[in-house]
């Protein structure tokens, strides 16, 4: 299906527009993930990175706009021609404005939170966990263009096992009966929560590269 999708979005310069904003959109997602981070890591200050972080999120936004109008016009002008096309990188484009979201919403535990974390059983393996996301980035973007569907099997398969360690983390907070501070505690469940859903819209987007319309949000 998808192979007949990138055939449609390359036909046409409406499409074949939409289709490079998509990619932007990623390219920022990806830039706000990783200075976000940095503010965790205690690399950069809150205060030097909020501007553009947030300025970022304004360009997703505008970009999924933009792609909206530019699938209405084309589907106004062509009706019932690429129906399936447009369909799907809406869906899509709609996964990396969210992804933005949870950006500002990693950026924002660095910026409330402001103590060091102390505890390597829940820090380390979140540390794992990050970089791991950002090269998920890479490797969305690298199937999405190229149409390849093993790699977008594989990144899905490499999401999920993402998802799953962070599903651990988060039980295993709440089990856990040894003394913390609770900012601290809420600090990690709120992290592992944002790399979660982070690499779930990466995956679900992968998913269009690999089966149909019906399956996409269900990744």
């Amino acid at each position: 299906m998808f192979r007949e999708l990138f055939t449609a979005m390359r036909a046409g310069d409406i499409m074949d527009q939409a289709f490079e904003e998509f990619d932007q959109m990623l390219e920022n997602a990806h830039w706000m993930f990783s200075e976000a981070n940095k503010v965790i890591r205690r690399e950069a200050e809150p205060a030097d990175v909020r501007d553009s972080i947030y300025e970022r999120d304004q360009a997703v936004n505008d970009l999924l706009r933009s792609i909206r109008r530019k699938i209405v016009r084309h589907l106004t002008i062509n009706p019932g021609y690429d129906v399936a096309a447009g369909i799907v990188l809406v869906s899509v484009a709609k996964d990396a404005e969210r992804i933005g979201d949870y950006c500002k919403n990693v950026f924002e535990v660095g910026r409330f939170y402001t103590d060091d974390f102390h505890v390597p059983r829940y820090h380390e393996p979140l540390g794992e966990i990050q970089g791991e996301v950002s090269e998920l980035f890479n490797r969305v973007r690298k199937a999405f263009r190229s149409s390849k569907t093993a790699e977008a099997r594989a990144t899905i398969d490499a999401a999920r096992e993402i998802r799953a360690r962070c599903d651990s983390i988060i039980e295993q907070l709440l089990r856990d009966d040894t003394s913390m501070h609770t900012h601290e505690a809420v600090a990690y469940s709120l992290l592992a929560r944002h790399y979660k859903r982070v690499s779930s819209h990466l995956a679900n987007i992968c998913t269009a590269v690999v089966g149909n319309v019906e399956d996409l949000d269900f990744t």
